[in-house]
């Protein structure tokens, strides 16, 4: 099955007294970009979520948004620092004394000063959180390769019908060019009757004319590759994977030939069928661009 490189995914989940939100978003890009943002506390996990988004996903632009709220601070533990309080209400008092001033220090007051609390928390244990939050990334990567599949599968499905397409012009270039020869050879002999009129025309030099403009127009060898990229398509879609890179450099192949048989065909009518072929790999390309 193969997937689209655009995609969303979401997962929350509550564990060890944190909620954690994990959000993945993609778009189409060369090869792959993962940029992660979740708060700076957690930070020490960054690479494991990358490596993490790296091993599922190939190509694409992929930006993950993590936020980790604690289910209670219970664990947060915040007391007095008494020395530094009472250096602080000694130095107040010394004031009022000195320098005749009101002695009006309230505990509000106090609290503005630095270094007045102390806040403990207990030691993180990073390896857990990182295995918590990647627990997270997973499930949340789940719900985006879902998504991206379900386009994959409509992309395979437009890709399929444009290469049916491609492949009934096919067809009319094949059955075209033995008639554009027979078409040649005719217009050749009427050219030469009119100007040797009553004169005998050499037949063996008709022929060989003919011969020379089937030679120069003859199509089979780039209408029998083109079937073959054609079969390479279907072979890649149906294996599924990450298919895209291969996907461009046949699409490439298939504009070669296209474009040999357009540069053969001195005919008005196979240059339309050419005209077609091409405005629809064309489609193709921008198709297979969104394709991982």
């Amino acid at each position: 099955m193969i997937s689209s490189m655009t995609g969303y995914g979401r997962a929350v989940r509550s564990i060890r007294d944190r909620e954690i939100t994990v959000e993945l978003r993609a778009v189409n890009n060369r090869f792959l970009d993962c940029n992660v943002k979740m708060p700076r506390v957690f930070s020490y996990a960054e690479d494991a979520v990358k490596q993490t988004v790296k091993d599922h996903v190939s190509r694409g632009k992929v930006d993950v948004f993590i936020s980790i709220n604690s289910a209670c601070a219970d664990n947060v533990r915040v007391s007095l620092n008494r020395p530094v309080l009472e250096g602080y209400l000694e130095a107040v008092r010394t004031i009022a004394a000195d320098y005749g001033v009101r002695d009006d220090v309230s505990a509000m007051s106090l609290t503005r000063f630095p270094d007045i609390f102390v806040v403990e928390k207990p030691e993180e244990d990073e390896k857990q959180n990182t295995a918590d939050i990647l627990e997270v990334v997973r499930e949340a990567l789940e719900a985006f390769h879902a998504m991206r599949r379900v386009e994959g599968e409509a992309l395979a499905k437009d890709l399929r019908a444009r290469a049916a397409t491609i492949l009934s012009y096919v067809d009319k270039v094949e059955a075209r060019s033995p008639i554009t020869v027979a078409e040649h050879r005719a217009k050749l002999l009427a050219r030469m009757n009119e100007v040797l009129e009553k004169s005998s025309i050499d037949e063996t030099r008709i022929l060989t004319e003919a011969a020379i403009f089937a030679d120069k127009t003859a199509v089979d060898e780039e209408t029998v590759r083109l079937r073959s990229h054609f079969s390479q398509l279907e072979q890649l879609l149906s294996g599924g994977g990450a298919i895209g890179r291969k996907l461009d450099f046949l699409l490439q192949e298939m504009n070669r030939e296209a474009n040999t048989i357009g540069s053969k065909g001195n005919d008005l009518e196979q240059a339309r069928n050419v005209v077609e072929i091409k405005a629809e790999l064309e489609k193709i390309r921008e198709q297979i661009q969104n394709i991982e």
